[in-house]
Order: structure tokens, then sequence, then C-alpha cells
């Protein structure tokens, strides 16, 4: 249950758990703070809530960076406050909640992690009543934090937090900084492929100097270069196994991810 937290700048925090890799994030200003992303389920709520506690008793707000249970389902331990998001996040987690309780619940106690399904059981889930569509600002005092939804990527409603007085930008899922940049697990049926290198130069175009991604530890805009033209290379090879012109077996050989992450690419609609 355990995170550390990383000071990406004055203020500005990333805590990192080994549960899925996960990161997400806290802007300090002088009158308030944002919890970026609240872990995935009641008691990994209550302890992101008392470790930000530790660092500062302001009132606080939430923002997701997009609905998936690991950064939404452990928000009922900051309530009430704002919660903000993407008006499609709050579309996907009213759709169908108790569903994706009864698939994470029967995940978990697959893998022996009786504790965590027990959690998410009892997890209240809570629905964002702060919405946007492309941009707003939160005044933290005396700090700015941009919400923004940069285009389509790991989701259609993904939202990223720029600050720009530090150089940081919270990135959730849209960047990951797995073994080889991209996770099988980034690419989904939500995704979408082609529009991710363009999500990307959104993303650089605020040069940032630290970018938090939504699992695995801090990177730079060089990383979000690198992975830019990964991005455009699994589309090429995408369009090529569906005109015909070559196999998944080729275009795995070919790409410059590991199997099972270019299959997951290729997979995307």
């Amino acid at each position: 249950m355990s995170g550390r937290w990383i000071e990406v700048a004055d203020g500005v925090h990333a805590r990192r758990y080994a549960e899925l890799d996960l990161t997400v994030g806290l802007v300090v200003g002088a009158d308030r703070c944002l919890v970026v992303d609240t872990r995935g389920d009641l008691e990994q709520g209550a302890e992101l809530a008392a470790a930000v506690r530790e660092l500062t008793p302001l009132p606080w707000s939430v923002v997701y960076t997009h609905a998936h249970f690991d950064h939404t389902w452990g928000t009922e331990r900051f309530g009430p406050c704002p919660v903000w998001a993407h008006e499609g996040c709050r579309a996907e987690l009213t759709e169908d909640p108790e569903g994706a309780r009864a698939t994470w619940i029967a995940h978990y106690r697959k893998q022996g992690k009786t504790e965590t399904a027990d959690a998410i059981a009892r997890t209240t889930f809570v629905v964002p009543d702060h919405l946007f569509t492309d941009r707003t600002e939160l005044d933290l005092g005396g700090r700015t934090a941009v919400l923004l939804h940069p285009g389509r990527a790991h989701t259609d409603h993904d939202v990223i937090v720029h600050v720009p007085d530090a150089g940081v930008v919270f990135a959730g899922d849209i960047v990951e900084n797995a073994e080889h940049g991209f996770s099988e697990f980034s690419f989904s049926s939500e995704s979408d492929l082609t529009a991710w290198p363009d999500t990307f130069d959104t993303i650089l175009a605020l040069e940032p100097r630290v970018i938090v991604p939504g699992h695995g530890e801090p990177v730079d805009a060089d990383f979000v270069r690198y992975h830019r033209h990964g991005l455009h290379e699994l589309i090429a090879l995408k369009a090529g196994v569906g005109r015909g012109e070559t196999t998944e077996e080729a275009a795995v050989a070919a790409s410059r991810y590991p199997g099972d992450v270019t299959l997951a690419a290729l997979a995307t609609p």
C-alpha cells in the first residue's frame, strides 16, 4: 500500500506505487491543492489522502486524467470536494459501474489479492461534478493548473494537467514509462492510435521540463519524442497489415516494441 513522493518541482509532487507501477500527482498552491488521480479503491484512496495531508493541510480538489479504475476509484476518501474531468470521463464512469466493479473484483480474486477485491467491493464510486470539454484553468493561489484535453490517445477523454510556472505536465496514461515505453495495456479498444502522435505534439508544444506519466517514473520531452516516432512506425505497420502488404508476424518483427505491445497497437480500431 505504501508509496513514495517525488518532488518534481517546488510544490509539485508525483507519488509512485509498486501496484500497477501507478503514478499520481499533487500540485500545491498558496490557497489550495490539486490531487491528480486517486488510485483504485477506497483503501488505496485513504492511503493517498493521508500522504497528501503529510505534505499540505490546504483544501483540495481532484482531477481525473481518464476514467479507468486505477485512476478514479479512490476518490471517496477525498470527499466532499470538487472533482474535475472531461465530460467523456463522466459518461464512461456512469455507463456500467457495477459491471466494471465485478470485473475487477474477479480479477483480483483470481490473483489471490482478496484484500484488494474486498476493498473494491466496499468502494463508493465518485462521479466528477466539474466537467469541461477542451480546457479550463484552476487558480490554486499564486499558481495556475491548466486542465487540457490534448486530443484522443489512450482514451477519447484523456486529460493532462499543465503547471506552467513549474514546467510540469501530468500526462495520465497518454504517456507510460514501462520497460519499453508503452506496454500492451497502453492500447485497447478505447485508444486512437492514429491521433496519438498529434496528442504527443500538443504536450511537447507546452515545452515541459518534466512529464509525469500515469505509470512509471517521470520522463522528459526526449522520451515523448522517441515514442512519438514509435507511434508513427506502429501506424505505418498497422496500415500495411490492413492493406494486406504485410502480416502481423512480419509487423512484430519490424517493430521497435515487443510482440505483445505491437499486437495490442495493431488491434486498435
